[in-house]
């Protein structure tokens, strides 16, 4: 006989035992203030031993008391006696979820319901920033007329700070845990919802979704098996039900629901003997790709000069790789940010949202190389693929093949045979034209005047020795394309080259969708032709779906034209290939910037300074912004900031000038416009950079005199004088329209 039955603990009564577990033992009682019938929870002292322990656990308590909703069981008051805590809640007559599932197999629209039912109160509780972190069928009641009655809240949090020997109890826990929360990570609302996707597959198909006999072999299952889906275990479950499920049950966070209501507008159309239409589910019904980071291989050559070989062997490979539809590749500048550092193949997965990581080494030793090479599943960090290669310098071409080939197979990618073609396909089969190539690449990724001279140097090199070597041509293409588009050069003189460049590439091979890319940039920012321009961008892509910066100028293109909406998609995409470009997270900015959505525009800046606070772009599109929104002294301070960091960055300054300008200092304007001066004596300084000094100091008339010279040269800035929303905001009228179209528009 239990010694508590009978006693009076404050006013309640205790009537009998009811339940118990490694969260504490529970009793029927007596309220006998109220008269009324409750639930008195004991905690095990072992969880509130720690004071501070304690004081999070009663403010969780609190917490969970203020909410008030039908399917989650009612807190009363939390007490502490001689102690011991315990907590007073509604008294539920009924089963809990976990004994009803003992009894059979429970009909699917009866599970469903449940389900919805649940995931209604979780809501409700995510609503007030609250979350469960311990959903099971052990904490969840039903009561006589089938509704379900979430418990518990708080305790999770608790029993998961607490060191000690977990039970059989706790490990049922384990089974319904999220990959984070099992990890150890940083949990938050989506937890839940993972927990509730496990508990509707037990309760559609009779069995927990990840089954082992300890909690460690547990944890392993959650974090690497995939599911069965619902409909294969069970006749009578549709196959679109199968998606909800894998959806709650993402293993990455961000491919998981992001909320309760998107989840249960999912269910209700099953739960009501239905089939949802197109339109009312969002769940992508697609199988999740599998994905890579190519690290940059290190160097271990004796005399440590092989850091181009190194890089290029991986670009390589990334290029190889993004040419497979179904393969989802970071790409270089992602992947390049860990070169030189001690890494965690974890972190590194997490932060780049891959599955997998292909890491290596070289040494070269004149004509000999000693190449390893490891595919490695970020998850668990055990070796997927490894391997060891000592060749001849002749035989990288075909180390590359076996490499890329062995990881398809690894990762078990169908190959169409197309896409295995340009997987294992050479743009030459000379070993030194491709070895200048690399070095090409290596120094145009500095992305500096002084980088450009010598990628130049080393993709000219490559083509005389292989003069069908198609991709030093679009290096060179991309070269002039950017010192155009920046006016580091006249621009004429620079679309010129870049056309040439990239219509020798295209010349040689039809099919490379960067060479597409580089002649739609000239078209867009030379020839000023929107139509064709477009179908170059959309070739690329077509042919290179995984380009990050093909995205990414197209999303500037679209802009330009006022297709904001198609713009942010595009923006978004290279975001997703790209995560932690620098360029590309600005220009995602400078997109919601153009749309006037300001607000996502800060907040996109915020994140790209995150990521490169020496990066001189960002402070000055933030700086603009802060322009168009009138307020200047903030405007100046992020145009300051970009010109200490770039001095001689002649955009910048024209910003700088203008803010000058409008905040009443004119005589800092004039300096700016002198500075302007002294430095077209030694390299081209675009007449659209002047005027925007000039339109800060309000001088109407010389900005149409730069802007008419500008169309003389045909600078690229005057793509964006359509949508940009300063030239709309001071410029609008008759020689507006006419400067518009002048260009195009």
């Amino acid at each position: 006989m239990d010694k508590m039955i009978g006693k009076t603990i404050s006013h309640y009564k205790i009537l009998e035992k009811i339940g118990e577990g490694g969260m504490g033992v529970v009793y029927k009682a007596e309220d006998t203030k109220l008269k009324r019938v409750v639930a008195l929870k004991f905690l095990p002292k072992k969880f509130t031993a720690d004071p501070e322990a304690k004081e999070r656990f009663v403010q969780e308590a609190q917490a969970a008391a203020a909410l008030d909703h039908p399917n989650i069981c009612t807190v009363y008051e939390i007490n502490e006696i001689e102690g011991q805590i315990f907590i007073v809640m509604a008294y539920i007559e009924g089963q809990n979820l976990k004994d009803r599932l003992k009894s059979g197999l429970m009909d699917v629209e009866n599970a469903l319901e449940i389900a919805i039912q649940v995931a209604d109160g979780l809501k409700e509780a995510h609503e007030k920033e609250i979350i469960h972190r311990d959903i099971k069928p052990a904490n969840i009641m039903l009561t006589e007329k089938g509704q379900a009655k979430i418990m518990d809240f708080g305790l999770a949090k608790l029993s998961w700070g607490v060191d000690f020997t977990k039970t059989a109890t706790i490990m049922g826990t384990v089974a319904y845990m999220s990959p984070e929360q099992a990890k150890g990570d940083e949990v938050d609302h989506r937890t839940d919802i993972w927990s509730l996707g496990a508990m509707l597959y037990e309760m559609l198909v009779g069995e927990r979704p990840f089954k082992a006999y300890h909690d460690s072999a547990a944890i392993h299952s959650i974090l690497n098996e995939e599911l069965e889906p619902v409909s294969r275990l069970r006749e009578g479950i549709p196959s679109n039900l199968d998606h909800i499920v894998q959806k709650a049950l993402e293993k990455d966070v961000s491919d998981r629901y992001e909320d309760m209501q998107t989840m249960i507008l999912d269910l209700k159309p099953f739960a009501s003997g239905g089939k949802p239409s197109s339109s009312s589910t969002r769940v992508q019904h697609v199988k999740k790709k599998p994905s890579i980071a190519v690290l940059p291989f290190v160097d271990m050559s004796p005399q440590r000069d092989q850091e181009y070989f190194c890089e290029g062997m991986a670009e390589e490979l990334i290029n190889g790789f993004s040419k497979i539809e179904n393969l989802q590749v970071a790409s270089r500048t992602s992947s390049f940010q860990f070169m030189g550092k001690g890494y965690d193949i974890f972190e590194v997965g997490k932060k780049l949202k891959v599955q997998t990581v292909l890491e290596g080494s070289i040494r070269k030793a004149g004509d000999r190389l000693r190449i390893t090479a490891q595919l490695i599943n970020v998850a668990d960090g055990f070796h997927v693929w490894s391997e060891k290669y000592d060749r001849d310098m002749d035989d990288i071409f075909a180390i590359q093949d076996e490499i890329s080939l062995a990881i398809v197979d690894k990762l078990k990618v169908k190959l169409l045979g197309e896409e295995k073609a340009a997987l294992v396909k050479h743009h030459t089969e000379d070993k030194e034209a491709y070895n200048a190539y690399l070095k090409g690449l290596y120094f145009w990724n500095r992305r500096n005047e002084v980088g450009f001279d010598k990628a130049l140097a080393s993709f000219r090199q490559a083509i005389e020795i292989d003069p069908l070597y198609a991709l030093p041509y679009v290096g060179i293409a991309d070269t002039f394309n950017i010192a155009g588009h920046f006016c580091f050069l006249p621009p004429e003189e620079a679309f010129s080259r870049a056309r040439a460049a990239a219509g020798k590439a295209l010349e040689i091979d039809e099919r490379i969708g960067e060479a597409h890319t580089s002649m739609a940039w000239v078209h867009t920012y030379f020839d000023w032709d929107w139509e064709l321009a477009n179908e170059e961008y959309r070739r690329a892509l077509e042919l290179n779906p995984n380009y990050a910066t093909g995205h990414e100028w197209y999303a500037i293109f679209l802009m330009g034209l006022g297709r904001f909406d198609e713009a942010i998609v595009e923006a978004q995409k290279a975001l997703e290939l790209d995560p932690i470009s620098s360029m590309i997270n600005a220009i995602a900015g400078v997109v919601f910037h153009f749309s006037r959505q300001y607000d996502k525009a800060f907040e996109q800046y915020r994140k790209t300074i995150e990521i490169d606070p020496n990066f001189p772009w960002v402070y000055i599109w933030k700086g603009i912004a802060y322009m168009e929104n009138e307020m200047y002294d903030q405007a100046l301070e992020y145009l300051q900031k970009a010109e200490s960091l770039s001095k001689d960055l002649t955009y910048g300054l024209g910003f700088l000038g203008m803010c000058y300008g409008l905040l009443g200092q004119k005589e800092e304007a004039k300096k700016v416009l002198e500075r302007l001066d002294v430095i077209s004596k030694k390299k081209y300084v675009a007449w659209s950079f002047k005027a925007f000094v000039y339109a800060g100091l309000g001088e109407t008339e010389k900005v149409f005199e730069c802007w008419d010279k500008a169309c003389e040269k045909r600078e690229p800035e005057l793509f964006y004088a359509k949508t940009t929303p300063w030239y709309n905001k001071w410029f609008a009228g008759p020689r507006y329209d006419a400067l518009l179209k002048k260009i195009g528009f």
